[in-house]
């Protein structure tokens, strides 16, 4: 038996309204529907956000366990560096796992779903599946009011399962509704009543009926049906044309999040086990280059599942980002002067970065077998006084540690898309104190004292070496 053992999603902060979008671009003919998008921050991108879900997901789950990761998206940060290694060092994996990317299709997130459990039947033990998008479309386009950013994670199992996976039914087809060639930024689209007429609406209602035919099944058996509510009057008229009441649909995103293409069906899955009920059937289905169409059974453990983030927190934890021009800044699609400061540059050194990437990347400092002291970074002789230990240290991880502002900073000569820059030193509860840039707060916001968490986000980009630079940041608790 395979199945689901958890589930996690990561939202963005920021929500951008679609009249905030309007009254800077409606000029061009854009009008779209009454509704908000998440907006990753500036120093966020596809693998922070899948390692903001991947950390939802594992926190009550022991890393040593988990065999494999797979990282699906269309909107990757590197063509030629996996990936996905990137996401398993930042969330502290074990070396001996698999890793793949899976792109090129907002099918990737099923089609790497199905690989994990392929793979789990073939003996892995538990395989995380992080799918996130982060995708930029060209200002004006029909896209950007529709693409929202967001990341959803599944750990596939055999044992202690939520949900078991019953079934699935494919179906594949070349079918070229929007493409992208490696040296552009943007993608391009084919008229849209054609994604729809020729696409949409038929891709999606032949892989769901693959699936009821190919396991006798009857639409009406399932408590949740889940696909992307790409365009909502056909998708209520698919819906009716399986003839599945309106109950059963999962409520859309589409008006919350956008469309966070491969991570579109996975969002919808999370947020459907966060509802569900021992027995419940889930389907849920892709739509890109074909579809997926999968269906869950969900088990007695569901109860057990606790400290949760996924969509449902993540909704309701957000700030409105009314500034179209800041929302440019954060993508990166218009230049910014950021000082004599900001054109201080130098070349990443990858052979210190691979030597250091446990304290870079996995923000895993020591700790003293003696006295249980705990120190960042990691250090051979015990910071503590009454101590003192040499090479008595043990590996130990801060990143999914909270924490407390000790003091903080809010400096306006920095370089920053977002000044002020905001760093202070924190707290960990348990021990262990270091100096962390702040972000997802405003200056005015924040205080000593306040609760604290880590987050993993693009520090910087290095141009000139084709690098882009993460690490560990604080940010204020989110609900």
């Amino acid at each position: 038996m395979v199945g689901v053992k958890s589930y996690g999603a990561y939202i963005p902060r920021y929500r951008i309204n679609h009249n905030t979008i309007f009254s800077a671009v409606g000029f061009l003919g854009t009008f779209p529907p009454p509704g908000e998008n998440a907006v990753a921050n500036y120093d966020e991108d596809t693998l922070s956000m899948a390692v903001a879900a991947g950390m939802d997901c594992l926190n009550d789950v022991k890393r040593q366990n988990i065999g494999g990761i797979y990282l699906a998206t269309t909107s990757q940060p590197y063509v030629l560096r996996q990936n996905s290694a990137i996401v398993a060092a930042a969330l502290d994996l074990p070396n001996n796992l698999r890793t793949a990317d899976f792109l090129g299709s907002s099918k990737s997130g099923t089609s790497a779903l199905l690989s994990a459990f392929d793979a789990v039947k073939g003996g892995t033990s538990n395989v995380l599946v992080c799918a996130s998008d982060c995708r930029v479309s060209k200002p004006g386009s029909s896209q950007e009011p529709l693409y929202g950013d967001g990341a959803a994670a599944i750990l596939a199992g055999g044992e202690d399962i939520i949900a078991t996976f019953e079934g699935y039914y494919s179906v594949s087809y070349d079918f070229p509704d929007r493409w992208k060639i490696t040296s552009e930024k943007f993608e391009h689209a084919w008229e849209d009543r054609f994604i729809r007429d020729a696409g949409y609406t038929k891709i999606v209602p032949e892989a769901i009926s693959g699936l009821l035919k190919k396991y006798n099944l009857a639409i009406t058996d399932f408590s949740k049906i889940a696909f992307p509510d790409l365009y909502p009057r056909e998708h209520a008229a698919i819906v009716k044309r399986l003839g599945a009441e309106p109950g059963q649909v999962q409520v859309s995103l589409l008006n919350k999040v956008g469309d966070t293409g491969v991570t579109s069906p996975l969002m919808m899955l999370v947020a459907a086990l966060e509802d569900a009920k021992s027995g419940d059937k889930i389907l849920i289905a892709s739509f890109g280059n074909g579809s997926d169409a999968m269906f869950f059974q969900v088990t007695d453990n569901i109860k057990n599942i606790k400290n949760k983030r996924g969509v449902r927190k993540n909704l309701e934890s957000k700030k409105e980002l009314v500034s179209y021009e800041k929302y440019l800044a954060f993508r990166n699609l218009t230049p910014v002067e950021l000082g004599m400061r900001g054109e201080i540059g130098f070349k990443t050194p990858m052979s210190t970065l691979f030597r250091e990437r446990e304290t870079v990347l996995a923000l895993r400092g020591s700790r003293c077998k003696r006295c249980g002291t705990p120190q960042y970074p990691r250090q051979r002789i015990c910071v503590n006084p009454e101590c003192g230990a040499v090479d008595q240290m043990e590996g130990y991880r801060f990143s999914d540690r909270k924490g407390v502002l000790f003091t903080y900073t809010g400096d306006n000569l920095a370089a920053s898309i977002d000044p002020p820059a905001i760093y202070g030193f924190v707290d960990f509860d348990g021990g262990g104190r270091f100096w962390f840039d702040i972000t997802d707060c405003d200056l005015e916001s924040i205080k000593v004292g306040m609760p604290v968490e880590m987050t993993f986000r693009r520090r910087y980009v290095d141009e000139s070496g084709g690098v882009y630079g993460y690490s560990w940041k604080a940010m204020p608790v989110r609900a």
